[in-house]
């Protein structure tokens, strides 16, 4: 079986390290940082408990999936509510396995090739515009929604191309005051205006050879949208109360949320500036129509946070990915990483649940009044809990926290594997 799953692995594009007893595992972990463990519980020397319990400092987050027979269930699930996060029963589906492998290893995603954007169809196809516009000069023009990830496609953008050593300056065109805007973008002189003790380089000079992404480029007022347009005709500028030309040698990048025609027939926008600008188009699709890439990201997220807070959070509950991938997300990626972000930082188990990343859907549960917790998120809410406590009480014993819960082994394990019982 071990042979078959290396080869199985190594068509799929994963680099593999197969150790044939628990000691040499327990040595290799020592020094090898794979991103998922698979683990007979049964080996020759060993079993996959020990394993767990002796290497346990050195594989850390490191999600570890146990294979067992059918009689060794009871002590899978033991080893879940030490940390373990999947256990399959032999004999079992090949692809089924590697599906739930690549969801694991998501978040921490070690493959030979892969999308750095998202897997979903729409943004793949995204990437692969970046990918073969990188290595252009062409100024590139990015649509999309706020939140929905324009910037880290320009930052994806300037990686890929001749430009990745040289500065990436992003500079948000709405977030600059109107009468600081110029001075930023352009740089000035000493004594250009009050204030002005010492000359000034701005964004245009700063970013030098490298890329210059303008993110809401929309919200330019009409003086800084005629000096951008020179810059880009010219590739020239001058520092505020300066005389002398200086060259602008950056590749440009412009973003916005707002629909550019609309605004130009308003005469809110130059239209030959919209021109200059639009060379490329890239529309970057919101997330409710990149539903493949919810969970994916949500997971990302998680281990992201759980790294930076040193949070005992492994992962998702079942329950809070079903309800991830049905959320509209009018906020897009921003919203989901926020979410992720605060149910991290306040979940005090280590499995995310549906309350900690929607709490305005079940408000009492974190004590607000107003809104009742609908049905069905009651009902899990409750079978968890009590789930969890017969099992406390019986040291994971399925057999008696089953008798405990009047409810057959079978029903109990469905339940356990459903409300991702790990605690």
């Amino acid at each position: 079986m071990g042979q078959s799953l290396i080869d199985w692995f190594g068509l799929e594009g994963y680099r593999t390290i197969w150790w044939r007893n628990g000691q040499s595992a327990i040595d290799g972990l020592a020094t090898a940082k794979p991103d998922i463990v698979l683990c007979d519980i049964r080996l020759p020397d060993m079993t996959g408990e020990d394993i767990l319990r002796e290497a346990g400092p050195a594989i850390g987050r490191t999600p570890v999936v146990f294979i067992t027979g059918f009689g060794d269930v009871a002590q899978a699930v033991r080893l879940m509510q030490s940390g373990a996060a999947d256990y399959v029963t032999k004999p079992f589906d090949i692809e089924i396995l590697m599906r739930r492998v690549e969801a694991l290893i998501a978040p921490r995603w070690c493959m030979t090739e892969g999308w750095s954007l998202g897997q979903s169809p729409a943004i793949i196809e995204v990437e692969r515009v970046i990918r073969r516009i990188a290595s252009l000069d062409s100024t590139v023009l990015l649509q999309g929604p706020s939140g929905s990830g324009k910037e880290v496609a320009a930052r994806l953008l300037h990686a890929l191309g001749a430009r990745a050593q040289l500065p990436l300056l992003a500079v948000n065109c709405a977030s600059i005051p109107k009468d600081l805007l110029e001075s930023e973008m352009f740089g000035h002189e000493r004594g250009a205006f009050t204030g002005a003790h010492q000359r000034h380089e701005g964004h245009a000079e700063r970013v030098q050879g490298g890329t210059l992404f303008l993110d809401e480029v929309s919200e330019l007022p009409p003086d800084m949208q005629a000096k951008l347009l020179r810059l880009i005709e010219d590739r020239t500028f001058r520092r505020v109360g300066g005389d002398r030309l200086l060259p602008f040698r950056a590749r440009l990048v412009a973003a916005t949320n707002a629909d550019l025609r609309e605004r130009i027939s308003k005469g809110l926008f130059r239209e030959d500036l919209y021109f200059r600008l639009a060379v490329i188009v890239v529309d970057i699709p919101p997330l409710k129509s990149r539903v493949d890439d919810i969970v994916p990201l949500a997971r990302r997220f998680v281990a992201e946070f759980a790294e930076v807070f040193d949070s005992r959070v492994r992962g998702l509950t079942p329950s809070a990915e079903e309800h991830l991938s049905s959320h509209d997300f009018p906020g897009n990626i921003r919203e989901l990483r926020n979410r992720i972000e605060r149910a991290v930082a306040l979940c005090d188990l280590e499995w995310i649940g549906t309350a900690d990343l929607f709490p305005e859907t079940v408000p009492h549960v974190r004590g607000h009044a107003g809104r009742e917790l609908s049905l069905a998120e009651a009902r899990e809410a409750a079978e968890r809990r009590v789930i969890v406590a017969a099992l406390a009480a019986t040291d994971g014993d399925v057999d008696l926290a089953a008798d405990r819960l009047q409810v057959s082994r079978s029903t109990l394990f469905a339940k356990i594997k459903k409300l991702g019982v790990r605690s």
